[in-house]
């Protein structure tokens, strides 16, 4: 069922759902999410089985207010409210020790819950409004490519989930930064949208991002994001000499244009600037993946700190070279 975020009816309906122990695809700035009451752990445990997730992968819980944190976590910081002021409602994540009431399917039976004030208007409306947090992954299988997109979501999802509520297409496209808050340290478990310099400017010390890290957080696992078709990453050359060994059973996604090599359904040239660029990958892959191709061939973007979560998203749903 497609509900229209711009119906008031409909945002009721999609509440209702919710509210009942139902699953609803809710949008937000990132990507699409799959929404479930965090209070109700027959509804949580129903997100598990729509996407095939393990049950010991931890979920993100959305909140409508910063004033509700300590009704999901205890020993909460000053810094928490801190980086709430600066980039909430946005796309950062806080790992927090979990207050006891937080049922243990939300957190995969762990100490530590991640939390976040969505930017979406629409679902920031349904959080405020029935005073619910929800549990919400990717709306998508389990390792495959999220979702920006109400249609990208019943692709995957369609007669698993109860609506998907359709609020357009997402305006960030990457996931959430997911900082920890629990130890001495501020670390970076998943790179987003937000910095480690961002973040280390409000908090006044430093921010690391380690490959490796003993805390398990959504969407850290290897192999993820991955779209049906091969996906390779290269430099430009590599990606012009696969399409043209390969012709049209190759598609090549290109850093902005190249002389002579013109557009086409299989040959796609990316913003050169990061926000867009973000925005529009996972499109871009869906829309490729549909296709049936032999492989898709893309160029690796700049190797800066804003463009770390892109990076951080390719290396997990690229197949080796």
């Amino acid at each position: 069922m497609v509900l229209h975020a711009e119906r008031d009816e409909d945002i009721a309906f999609a509440a209702s759902i919710l509210q009942r122990g139902g699953l609803v695809a809710v949008p937000t700035e990132t990507v699409y999410g799959l929404a479930a009451d965090a209070r109700n752990a027959d509804a949580v445990k129903q997100i598990f089985r729509a996407k095939g997730r393990p049950s010991n992968h931890p979920l993100i819980v959305h909140i409508g207010t910063a004033a509700v944190l300590e009704e999901w976590a205890v020993d909460v910081p000053p810094l928490a409210y801190e980086l709430a002021a600066a980039f909430w409602p946005g796309p950062l994540t806080l790992l927090l020790h979990k207050a006891p009431a937080v049922p243990p399917e939300v957190t995969a039976g762990r100490d530590t819950i991640g939390l976040r004030m969505p930017a979406h208007p629409v679902l920031l409306r349904l959080l405020r409004e029935t005073g619910i947090g929800v549990a919400a992954p990717s709306a998508n299988p389990y390792k495959r490519l999220s979702p920006t997109s109400a249609g990208q979501v019943l692709s995957g999802l369609d007669g698993r989930i109860d609506a998907v509520l359709d609020g357009g297409d997402c305006q960030v496209g990457l996931e959430s930064t997911i900082l920890d808050l629990t130890g001495p340290e501020l670390q970076i478990l998943r790179s987003g949208p937000i910095t480690a310099s961002q973040i280390a400017r409000v908090a006044g010390r430093p921010v690391s991002t380690p490959e490796q890290h003993d805390v398990v957080v959504p969407g850290n696992v290897a192999v993820h994001y991955q779209p049906r078709t091969p996906l390779y990453v290269g430099d430009r050359e590599q990606v012009l000499a696969a399409r043209g060994a390969h012709g049209d059973r190759v598609a090549a996604v290109l850093m902005g244009s190249v002389p002579g090599f013109p557009e086409s359904a299989t040959v796609i040239c990316m913003p050169q600037r990061k926000p867009a660029y973000a925005q529009a990958l996972y499109r871009t892959l869906h829309g490729l993946d549909a296709l049936g191709l032999q492989a898709i061939w893309l160029e690796r973007p700049p190797a800066t700190e804003e463009w770390g979560d892109v990076h951080d998203r390719l290396s997990r749903a690229a197949s080796p070279l």
